[in-house]
Parts: structure tokens; sequence; C-alpha cells
């Protein structure tokens, strides 16, 4: 099962954050205590005014192609545990989405 869903306008990703990762990036996927995927990302910034938020939005539209602006945070601003909606073609981001996290199993 993938963490992400598909519709019209692009994906919508479940995120797990970890700021002050000490680098940025996407390290694949991991499967929750309750059973759900969720991609998770790594940031340098601190959680603080919503620094890591932006950090996140940066992170996945460089990995993914997109604008910042094609990037927003649906449901978890104040959380590790984010809902990420990506604009753009569906097929286009859920393929470079599985290439970004196939590289790095649970």
């Amino acid at each position: 099962m993938e963490p992400w869903r598909y519709s019209p306008e692009g994906l919508s990703i479940a995120l797990r954050v970890t700021p002050r990762g000490g680098r940025d990036g996407i390290d694949g996927i991991e499967t929750l205590a309750d059973g759900r995927p969720v991609v998770k990302v790594r940031v340098r910034a601190v959680a603080e005014g919503g620094e890591a938020n932006r950090a996140v939005v940066a992170v996945l539209a460089k990995a993914l192609g997109v604008r910042k602006t094609d990037v927003r945070i649906c449901a978890g601003v104040t959380s590790r545990l984010k809902q990420v909606a990506v604009g753009g073609d569906p097929v286009r981001l859920g393929h470079a989405l599985r290439a970004l996290t196939a590289a790095q199993p649970d």
C-alpha cells in the first residue's frame, strides 16, 4: 500500500516529518504502529514559526519537480504527521514519488 492517493489535480501524500534531521531529504516509506504507510521526510529546519513546514514544501517541490506553490499542507501543520497535496500530473507525480521512495526500504 502506498502512502499517497491519486486525484485529478495531483496527489495527496501522508508524511512523517523529522525536523532538525541533519539534512533535507526523503527517506523512504515507513509503516506507523496503526498500519498506515507514510513517506518519511527529514528537514534541517526547526519546528518553530513554520520553518519546518516551509522546508517540507521546498523538499517535496524540488524532489517532484513542481513549484513550491503546487505543494500545500492540508492537515497536520503543527504535527509531525502531515497530509500534503501536490498539484500536477498525478501519473508523473506518482512515478516520481515511487522512484524516490523505492531506494530506501522500510
